[in-house]
């Protein structure tokens, strides 16, 4: 009886210790198994951050793009802008410019009558009315900003004078215009026909 008693005691110890590794081994599963679940999840979030953060920084180098294509944009179209408006400014200061052409051969054909007509003294009367009609075609042509090249005595400039002749001169210093054989002018300060002169060498 004693040893069956034995016997039930040995095998409640083992049923007891079986449990208790069993729960050991639960209780062991249960502690490891939320760190390896930690570790996944946190695992997970750093590649979903590391994601975002890439998003993140295509999302800045396109804002940069679209912001610096802006600004060129805004730039060229200030400059398109700009030039247009000078390019009108341009057109409405020389826009007579044609006119102007067309006008001097008559001054020049005016002046040469004047010239010879100043010799004869019965043609006064002509003479008088033709130099009305020039003063009127120079007035005319100065308030559209013509002016003639003052030429005579002055430092020949290639700019402004166009030699066609060059001749000693003792009452000139050198490359002086000594004189006009046709008179230049200018249309708002750009020359549209240079003077013809003669040069002191």
């Amino acid at each position: 009886m004693a040893n069956q008693n034995n016997a039930e005691d040995i095998k409640e110890e083992i049923i007891e210790e079986n449990n208790e590794e069993v729960k050991n081994e639960e209780t062991n599963a249960a502690q490891e198994e939320p760190v390896e679940t930690v570790e996944e999840d946190a695992e997970a979030l750093q590649a979903k951050l590391a994601e975002q953060q890439a998003q993140l920084e295509n999302l800045a180098k396109e804002k940069e793009e679209l912001n610096s294509r802006y600004l060129r944009a805004q730039a060229d179209f200030e400059n398109f802008k700009r030039r247009s408006n000078e390019e009108k400014i341009q057109a409405r200061k020389f826009r007579s410019q044609d006119l102007v052409t067309e006008v001097l051969p008559v001054i020049d054909n005016f002046q040469r009558a004047l010239s010879v007509q100043a010799e004869s003294a019965d043609a006064e009367n002509l003479k008088q009315g033709m130099e009305m009609v020039l003063r009127q075609l120079q007035e005319a042509l100065k308030k559209e900003g013509v002016e003639e090249i003052e030429a005579a005595n002055q430092p020949f400039d290639p700019n402004l004078h166009q030699a066609v002749m060059q001749v000693e001169s003792s009452e000139h210093e050198s490359n002086t215009v000594v004189e006009v054989l046709q008179a230049g002018y200018t249309l708002n300060g750009r020359v549209v026909r240079p003077a013809m002169v003669k040069v002191s060498s």
